[in-house]
């Protein structure tokens, strides 16, 4: 429901012949029976329109790393340390300002710090003095909200007092000596612990508005279902697919390729506990199968992989042997969709049938390589992508798993619910990895799905399919075709979420020469660098042509110690690549971007490598080095120039209409 009451059902704006006009608003009256209710909401919705824009938020290319996600998200990419700034002043020195801030953004356990630090005086001499700088804050971040909107946002317990403090009261003659007064009952009864909480974890929720995730919340990192558990309570959020979540979507509408891809990376990172005890799913029999069947087997190619710290360790062996049977499995399932899926024109990564076993070699790109490991017993040289009866068990284990972990179930529900491969938001277009380009920066054309498509409409058939393959019925052609296109998705060669000709996994594990490795980009980047006609194009073919309107993208580090930077196109493309990934941080020198919007402009903030929790805890690090800024807006952004202002003024057209239908006697009141 939108703030002010109004369910979207009941505006049909642009309705037309007076019958149905008519029915349409007696279904309106029902919910403003009178010409008193209409007015006032028209009078709510009106003063609405005139309060600033919200922060919005982005965040892209996470892979996992919740404690530092949650850190950026509490923080609003350096927003609350800007409150907080503009609050204090120079009223205290740094020290307690950086204080402040890790106490809003972790308030239960800086308190307990805070509190051995301090006498019974002195500590009710900060509390009094703390309170009153939270209030401050608070009332600060929520001045561009309704007094309704924030007190829904207060948690019950205390929000008769957090609303007294926060609200001014014109009738109150000494309004400080009432305020002090409050603040010094709650020292005194000893609630400061629980109001301090209650005021931090509202400046949290009050500092952003609206949160944009621009793809990769999956793999690498050790806490993905943390972040989707998140996401899942978070007041305000839209997500863009990226490459490496749509596999996990397409793991979870049971497709065998996309769940030995999920099972292989989470190997590869060390992170099988994400499977097993984050989402509940029993990887034994794999391993029982693993440990049977690669007993002896040659296992060079499958031991030292990097974790989520960007470091190398060694598997153990019985994990190595997961690890090879899987990627043996996803290799054949693999096969098997570029067979039945002539439209996908991915021959080329066919590589199982071109070994000569005799010889120990590959047939690649039309050359002849010598491979690094041969020893493959389950493969049946004359039907190679063939599973064996045991694996074909193994897999039907995995993916009852995948399609009953309710859990699971929920996280790729919310995948499907607030996202899309796309999203236009207030003028600007979001997505993951690219719009696929020809040479010649026109949009190239695709026929997967049996439809030929480019540009946009490329973004809405594969988006069509992948809901079919979640949501289609079980064992139906749409529900396969559509499970087979999420794993497209994520790797293949005119995917828009991937970008890239190829994802050569069988070359890099088993072919020595580097040749055969690359994945070449696609020519999108490398127009996008500094061609602002093909991103004004790209805007425009999505329907944004105001000379203001940006591409937000996230799928490709920016490497900063290159002197790359992650404005592109002449400020219209941002690639905001988090660098989450503690994996990236030698390559990019930097812990990535994020972006914020508000009703002031748009700003950069470049992050600093996180170190942990802990440590922003107990030595009050931030990570946010420097922001940059990208636009200065003429004038202030207020609701009424967003998305939903636009949305509201066809409500109030509405509401008009049944107000006159009252006062010229159409309807009864």
């Amino acid at each position: 429901m939108c703030e002010g009451g109004l369910r979207e059902g009941y505006f049909l704006t642009g309705v037309t012949g007076m019958e149905r006009k008519e029915k349409y608003l007696r279904v309106l009256a029902k919910q403003f029976p009178t010409e008193q209710a209409v007015s006032t909401e028209i009078i709510n919705l009106q003063s609405i329109l005139a309060l600033p824009k919200g922060t919005e938020h982005f965040l892209t290319d996470i892979h996992g790393e919740d404690e530092q996600f949650l850190h950026v998200l509490k923080n609003g990419s350096g927003t609350v340390r800007r409150k907080v700034e503009a609050v204090i002043g120079q009223k205290k020195n740094t020290s307690y300002k950086r204080q402040l801030t890790t106490l809003i953004y972790y308030p239960k356990e800086k308190l307990e710090l805070i509190k051995e630090s301090f006498t019974k005086e002195e500590l009710e001499t900060w509390y009094l003095e703390t309170l009153q700088f939270l209030v401050d804050v608070v009332k600060r971040v929520s001045s561009k909200y309704t007094r309704s909107k924030v007190r829904r946002a207060i948690p019950g317990e205390y929000r008769y007092i957090v609303e007294e403090l926060i609200t001014e009261k014109e009738e109150i003659y000494d309004k400080e000596r009432y305020y002090k007064e409050i603040l010094k009952s709650i020292v005194d009864i000893g609630v400061a612990d629980s109001v301090i909480i209650t005021l931090c974890n509202l400046i949290q929720r009050m500092v952003v508005d609206h949160l944009h995730i621009v793809g990769d919340i999956y793999d690498r990192g050790p806490g993905p279902h943390l972040i989707m558990d998140r996401l899942c309570e978070y007041h305000s959020v839209d997500i863009v697919w990226g490459n490496h979540d749509v596999v996990w979507m397409g793991a979870a509408c049971g497709n065998p390729a996309c769940i030995a891809n999920v099972i292989r990376m989470s190997v590869r990172y060390g992170n099988l506990s994400v499977i097993e005890d984050g989402y509940g799913i029993n990887l034994i029999p794999l391993a029982a199968f693993a440990m049977k069947q690669y007993e002896g087997s040659d296992l060079s190619r499958f031991h030292l992989k990097e974790n989520n710290r960007g470091e190398f360790f060694d598997l153990g062996t019985v994990e190595s042997q997961m690890y090879k049977a899987i990627t043996m499995m996803q290799l054949k399932a693999e096969g098997q969709i570029i067979k039945r899926n002539p439209d996908f024109e991915m021959d080329d990564q066919l590589l199982l049938d071109k070994i000569d076993f005799e010889k120990k070699t590959v047939l690649c790109n039309g050359k002849e390589y010598a491979l690094l490991d041969s020893d493959f017993p389950t493969v049946d040289p004359a039907d190679p992508y063939r599973f064996t009866g045991e694996e074909l068990q193994v897999m039907s284990q995995l993916i009852y798993g995948f399609t009953n972990s309710e859990k699971l179930k929920k996280h790729v529900r919310l995948l499907y619910e607030k996202g899309g491969l796309y999203k236009v938001y207030n003028g600007n277009l979001m997505y993951h990895g690219c719009v696929p380009l020809n040479e010649d920066a026109t949009f190239a054309h695709s026929g997967v799905g049996g439809h030929d498509t480019c540009g946009r409409a490329m973004y809405d058939v594969l988006e069509d399919y992948a809901r079919k393959g979640f949501y289609g019925k079980a064992g139906s052609p749409e529900k396969i075709k559509g499970g087979d296109i999420l794993w497209y998705l994520w790797c293949g060669p005119k995917s828009p979420s991937y970008g890239r000709s190829k994802m050569t996994t069988f070359e890099r594990l088993f072919i020595a020469e580097e040749e055969t490795h690359a994945e070449k980009k696609d020519p999108y980047y490398r127009y996008i660098e500094n061609d602002e006609k093909v991103a004004a194009n790209i805007l425009a073919e999505f329907g944004l042509t105001d000379a203001h309107a940006h591409i937000i993208n996230g799928h490709v580090p920016v490497e900063t110690k290159k002197g790359q930077t992650p404005i592109k196109a002449g400020g219209k493309v941002l690639m905001i690549d988090g660098g989450f990934s503690r994996a990236y941080h030698a390559k990019t020198g930097i812990a990535g971007y994020t972006l914020a919007i508000d009703s002031h402009g748009m700003w950069l903030v470049e992050h600093e490598q996180f170190e942990s929790k802990e440590d922003a805890i107990k030595r009050e690090t931030d990570i946010v080095s420097d922001t940059l800024t990208v636009e200065n807006f003429e004038r202030r952004m207020y609701v009424e120039d967003t998305d939903n202002g636009k949305y509201l003024k066809e409500q109030i057209e509405d509401l008009k209409e049944l107000l006159e239908a009252y006062r010229s006697g159409i309807l009864e009141r």
